[in-house]
């Protein structure tokens, strides 16, 4: 994305503006989904609003500035503070990619029913939306700490297994996931051959032909 600001700027805007969207969609997602479910600590620390600079984390922005993967800021809360910990963290993880998914829909149909009548800039900016909003959903169900498919995986497992795994993901999550984003020589890195075809099968089931 970097590279595209220098060869290409219009692009590399349009780039910025759905990573932005995409990001604040996905942390917000958390945080709400938290405060419903009984616990306060994102509101109360910010977090439960659609602002932008809440949300983008340095180091995951800047991954997916460069890589195309990253992350925003993490939403942080109190399990001890929900009704049913085991189901409502895995709730609350799953909130995020849900709801990008959920916004590529929506700007999709919208390309759909009305996209004719858009003006160009707006019609690139929905497409461009639509891909990130599907790219950070994919990457972030990879069931590695610290993304939230590990949270996810945890969730669904028996509560003795879930905590050996949770253990051993705190301790290697993030090497492994550094191992799978970054490629090897000239090639796509592990985790774009694992995701890649997903994305691609859901943006073109989503977009206009």
């Amino acid at each position: 994305m970097l590279s595209t600001l220098f060869s290409n700027p219009f692009v590399a805007l349009l780039q910025i503006i759905s990573l932005v969207i995409a990001l604040t969609i996905h942390e917000f997602s958390h945080a709400w989904m938290a405060d419903h479910l009984g616990d306060p600590t994102p509101r109360l620390q910010g977090r439960l609003t659609l602002n932008p600079i809440r949300h983008l984390d340095p180091i995951g922005t800047l991954l997916l500035l460069v890589a195309g993967f990253g992350w925003g800021k993490p939403v942080e809360f109190d399990p001890y503070n929900l009704k049913r910990p085991q189901r409502d963290t895995t709730l609350i993880a799953l909130a995020g990619p849900v709801s990008n998914l959920l916004l590529a829909t929506i700007l999709a149909i919208t390309l759909r029913t009305i996209g004719m009548a858009m003006p160009t800039f707006l019609i690139s900016t929905f497409i461009f939306t639509i891909f990130m909003n599907i790219t950070l959903a994919i990457f972030n169900l990879i069931p590695i700490h610290p993304l939230d498919g590990g949270k996810v995986l945890i969730g669904i497992l028996p509560p003795e297994t879930g905590k050996d795994l949770d253990l051993f993901l705190h301790q290697y999550g993030f090497i492994i996931l550094i191992f799978l984003i970054f490629p090897f020589g000239n090639s796509q890195s592990p985790v774009s051959y694992l995701i890649r075809p997903i994305i691609s099968g859901i943006a073109n089931f989503l977009l206009p032909m």
